[in-house]
């Protein structure tokens, strides 16, 4: 449920005009520390724009570029971590581009007015998994309605799996 006051934010497929934009972001030091190589998460992301199991988005306020977004079926990927999660259970990860946008409060209501998007289509249940290290999105997804699960160790590193779960 939206919240009064939060921003309206819109949500679009990336194409490939995003890729410098998406380069410099996954170059700054907010998002480096979290993320692969640019050169290997841009990659990551051109092979998402045709896959079955990737969304990968670009989301923006007022027409402006904020964050990237993707949401993944794990049941889609062979192998996933994470199939041990209900049928239907859709995966996300996000990151703030701009330096400046990053603990002004975008990435819960983001992640809140996704999901709500993902409940209303029929979605079960969303998780995420933050490294552990990064408290600063393990908060902003609590503010968001996730809740801890479990800690885990997969092909991506450490996790917390949270998860919010439709009404």
């Amino acid at each position: 449920m939206k919240k009064s006051g939060d921003p309206a934010y819109d949500f679009r497929a990336v194409t490939e005009a995003d890729m410098p934009l998406l380069s410099a972001w996954l170059a700054e030091p907010h998002v480096a520390e979290w993320w692969d190589d640019a050169e290997t998460e841009v990659a990551s992301i051109r092979d998402a724009m045709d896959s079955d199991e990737t969304e990968p988005l670009i989301v923006e306020l007022d027409g402006r570029p904020i964050a990237y977004l993707q949401s993944y079926d794990p049941h889609l990927e062979d192998g996933h971590p994470y199939q041990d999660q209900p049928f239907g259970t859709l995966g996300i990860d996000i990151s703030i581009g701009p330096p400046d946008l990053v603990g002004a409060g975008h990435g819960s209501a983001i992640v809140r007015a996704f999901v709500d998007l993902l409940f209303e289509e029929g979605c079960p249940r969303v998780v995420i998994d933050p490294h552990p290290d990064n408290l600063r999105a393990i908060r902003a997804y609590e503010k968001a309605g996730f809740r801890t699960f479990d800690r885990r160790d997969t092909i991506y590193g450490p996790a917390v799996m949270m998860a919010r779960d439709a009404e």
